[in-house]
């Protein structure tokens, strides 16, 4: 997948992230995981398409699993179809795409990602056995071997990978959160939001705050952020769905977790009293 620009790191025997290094600490927020160009420190943010660095993991894990990172800023989310756990094929959901069989009978459905928040499995749409790998997240890949069943990781197809169907991103979105199709882009507040002169370019000074963060202060500066969001959606200048899109997307573009994200947009609602009830995934 590697010359295909889709980055790959390599995982431990157990299908888990290589433990770091002793100068990469695991919870150090201060610490460039993305840009501290370790081979195999930080699971999936040691991903890449460099050939030469690939060879160099190979190199340091020789029995490591080969995995792909996903999520927005690999333009990927893959539908992980577990049959153990009752996981099946949705014909009418899932249209043909790139496909893995995995070493344990199941499937990986490689699609473009939609954009937006995604919920982590499908069982709030009544489909058990269907995670959804995107933000944060990571698949193993072929031709790696399952350790529990010893069996190859097989690509099913050549085919290419493509776009979501519309209602398979309606399945995809959390039950919480209100549906999209289409890319998020940062909504213009369509009010004038009582004492606040200007909330389209209020809006825009927070989102910006946030992208220009330096490494170690992007989840701080993100509460900061939506404590100032959420003080506009109390002045009715934006709506609280709409806060919750354009600070989740600054989030993703200043490559925090989601788990980041999300704790760090509901504490700055909380904080100004803002529900995130039905918002947040």
């Amino acid at each position: 997948m590697a010359e295909q620009d889709i980055p790959v790191f390599l995982l431990g025997r157990t299908k888990r992230p290589v433990a770091n290094c002793s100068a990469c600490p695991a919870n150090d927020d201060s610490h460039d995981r993305a840009g501290c160009g370790h081979l195999t420190c930080h699971g999936f943010y040691a991903a890449t398409t460099d050939p030469e660095r690939i060879r160099g993991m190979h190199d340091a894990v020789p029995d490591g699993l080969l995995a792909i990172r996903t999520g927005t800023i690999c333009d990927l989310a893959v539908i992980d179809i577990d049959p153990r756990n009752g996981g099946r094929l949705i014909p009418e959901l899932m249209p043909p795409t790139r496909c893995v069989l995995t070493g344990s009978d199941g499937w990986h459905l490689y699609y473009r990602h939609p954009g937006g928040l995604l919920a982590k499995d499908l069982k709030h749409r009544g489909f058990p056995g269907i995670d959804v790998k995107a933000d944060g997240g990571y698949v193993v890949a072929p031709p790696s071997i399952h350790p529990g069943t010893r069996r190859p990781y097989r690509w099913a197809q050549d085919r290419p990978v493509i776009e979501m169907s519309p209602p398979l991103i309606a399945a995809c979105r959390p039950a919480e959160a209100p549906p999209a199709a289409t890319r998020p882009t940062a909504p213009t507040p369509t009010t004038h939001g009582g004492l606040i002169s200007n909330p389209a370019a209020l809006l825009a000074s927070h989102i910006r705050a946030v992208e220009r963060a330096p490494t170690g202060r992007r989840r701080v500066t993100l509460y900061g952020a939506a404590r100032g969001v959420a003080r506009m959606v109390a002045a009715g200048a934006i709506t609280a769905a709409d806060a919750y899109a354009a600070l989740y997307a600054a989030g993703q573009r200043a490559e925090q977790s989601h788990y980041n994200i999300t704790t760090a947009i509901t504490g700055g609602f909380r904080a100004e009293s803002v529900a995130t009830e039905g918002i947040a995934a």
